[in-house]
C-alpha cells in the first residue's frame, strides 16, 4: 500500500522505561507520532514508565532489547525485521546501543531508514569499546540532543555534518510550569522530606552514581555547614539502582561531616514539577559531561535557581556570569567537583532577595520555554522523520495541537 495512503508507522527500540531523558523521548516522541495521525511500535522491556507510554496509544511490544549477548542480537535482528514486514513499518528509530545494532540489521534487511538519537556521552576506554558505540552514528540521520554531543560524533566518527540534526531534549514546560502546580503537592513533598514550614531547600534530583556528584553536593555542604552558613536542607532525590557501596559512602560521608539531618537520602521522586517549586536552589553537579541535562533545563522552567557544571551541554542550557551579566543570568556554572565553587554559588543564589529571586526566574522560565520546549523537540524529530520519508507528520502535529502544548 502506497505511504500516501495509510498511516506512517514509525517504531522505536529502547531496553527499558525506568528514568532518564532516553525514555522519555521514546515516550513523548512515540505521543507525538500518534498526535500527527502516525502509527508509533515501540519494542522495549517495560519498567516504571510503561503505562505512560501506553497510554499516548502507541503499540507497545514486550521485547528482549536490553540484551548484548552477540548471538541473541542476531535473533533479535532476525524478530525486528519479522515486526517490520508484518506492521509496514516505515521507519526504525534505535535510541540505545545494544538493540541499535539488532535495528541497524532489521532496517538494512528490510530497506527501512534508519535513525539514531545519539543521547549520551558514551565512554571509550578501547577500540572494541568506540565500535560498539559507533552503531549510535550509523543512522541515516543521526540525531544529537546537544551542540556537545554533536561536536563528540563529529570528533570520534568523523560523521558529515549534513547527517547530523542537532535537537535539544524537550522539557513539557506546561506541566513544569509553576502556575500548574497546586500548594498542596508542594506540600506534600516537603512532609515527606521532614521539612519544618518555612526551612529552605536545597535539591538535588539525580541517579545516585558517582558520576551524578552527589559526593561534591555533599562536600559543598560540609565547607557551608563548617562555616555555619548552611541554611535549611540538601535533599538528595533519586534512586540508588543498586549502586550500595556509593550510597554506603556518601553516608559515611554525611555522618563525618556532621550532616545528620541537614543531607537527606530522600529516594525517587514522581512529582518532579512540585520539587524544583519546593526548592530554594537546583543543584547539576555531574563530574562527566551531560549529553544534554534535563534537570538544568526542568529547574529553570519552574523558575528554580540552578547551579550547574561548566562540562558537555550545560554550558548551552544555562546563561551564566561571566558569560552574562546578572540581569541576563538564568543561573550559575561551576567547575565539575570543585566542592568550593559549588558552595560559592549556592550562598549567591541563596542570598538573593525576593524581587532577584522573582526576575531570575522570570528569565529563566522564559529562556527554557524559548530554546528547550517539548514542542520544539517533538516537531523537530517529526520533521527528521518527514525528510527521509517525504511525509508531512510535523505538519499534521501543528495542525492538530495549534498551541503550545509542552
Amino acid at each position: 500500500m502506497p505511504l500516501a495512503d495509510r498511516a506512517t508507522t514509525i517504531l522505536q527500540i529502547i531496553p527499558e522505561l525506568d528514568t532518564g531523558g532516553a525514555e522519555l523521548s521514546t515516550i513523548e516522541i512515540a505521543e507525538a507520532v500518534v498526535v500527527a495521525g502516525g502509527r508509533a511500535i515501540v519494542l522495549t522491556e517495560g519498567g516504571r514508565m510503561l503505562d505512560r507510554l501506553k497510554a499516548t496509544g502507541a503499540d507497545v511490544r514486550i521485547f528482549p532489547a536490553a540484551t548484548k549477548n552477540p548471538a541473541k542480537l542476531v535473533a533479535n535482528a532476525a524478530a525486528i525485521a519479522k515486526i517490520v514486514e508484518a506492521e509496514g513499518v516505515d521507519l526504525v528509530h534505535a535510541r540505545s546501543r545494544a538493540p541499535a545494532w539488532s535495528a541497524l540489521w532489521a532496517a538494512r534487511r528490510t530497506g527501512r531508514p534508519f535513525v539514531t538519537t545519539y543521547h549520551g556521552a558514551y565512554n571509550e576506554n578501547s577500540a572494541a569499546k568506540k565500535f560498539y558505540n559507533g552503531v549510535m552514528a550509523r543512522g541515516d540521520l543521526v540525531i544529537a540532543n546537544s551542540g556537545y554531543t554533536r561536536d563528540l560524533i563529529r570528533a570520534r566518527y568523523g560523521t558529515p555534518v549534513p547527517k547530523i540534526r542537532v535537537i535539544h531534549r524537550g522539557v513539557d514546560v506546561a506541566a513544569f510550569d509553576p502556575d500548574a502546580v497546586a500548594p498542596e503537592r508542594v506540600e506534600r513533598l516537603r512532609a515527606a522530606w521532614g521539612v519544618a514550614p518555612g526551612e529552605r531547600v536545597i535539591l538535588q534530583a539525580a541517579r545516585l552514581t558517582n558520576w551524578k556528584g552527589q559526593h561534591v553536593v555533599v562536600e559543598a555542604a560540609r565547607r557551608l555547614h563548617a562555616q555555619k552558613r548552611l541554611e535549611g536542607v540538601v535533599a538528595l532525590a533519586g534512586d540508588a539502582q543498586g549502586r550500595d557501596a556509593y550510597v554506603d559512602g556518601l553516608k559515611e560521608a554525611i555522618r563525618a561531616g556532621g550532616l545528620e539531618g541537614c543531607v537527606r537520602l530522600v529516594g525517587h521522586v514522581d512529582d518532579m514539577p512540585a520539587a524544583y517549586l519546593a526548592a530554594d536552589a537546583s543543584i547539576v553537579a555531574s563530574i562527566e559531561p551531560e549529553a544534554f541535562g534535563r534537570t538544568a533545563v526542568e529547574s529553570q522552567a519552574m523558575g528554580c535557581p540552578v547551579i550547574a557544571t561548566r562540562i558537555g551541554a550545560p554550558p548551552e542550557t544555562v546563561l551564566s556570569p561571566p558569560d552574562h551579566s546578572p540581569r541576563s543570568m538564568t543561573g550559575w556554572l561551576v567547575p565539575p567537583g570543585d566542592g568550593q565553587a559549588l558552595a560559592d554559588a549556592l550562598l549567591w543564589a541563596l542570598s538573593l532577595d525576593g524581587p532577584a529571586r522573582a526576575d531570575l526566574g522570570q528569565r529563566a522560565r522564559a529562556h527554557a520555554v524559548g530554546a528547550f520546549s517539548l514542542r520544539q523537540m517533538r516537531l523537530k524529530t517529526l520533521q527528521v522523520y518527514d525528510e527521509l520519508l517525504k511525509t508531512a507528520l510535523a505538519d499534521h502535529y501543528v495542525a492538530a495541537r495549534p498551541q503550545l502544548d509542552g
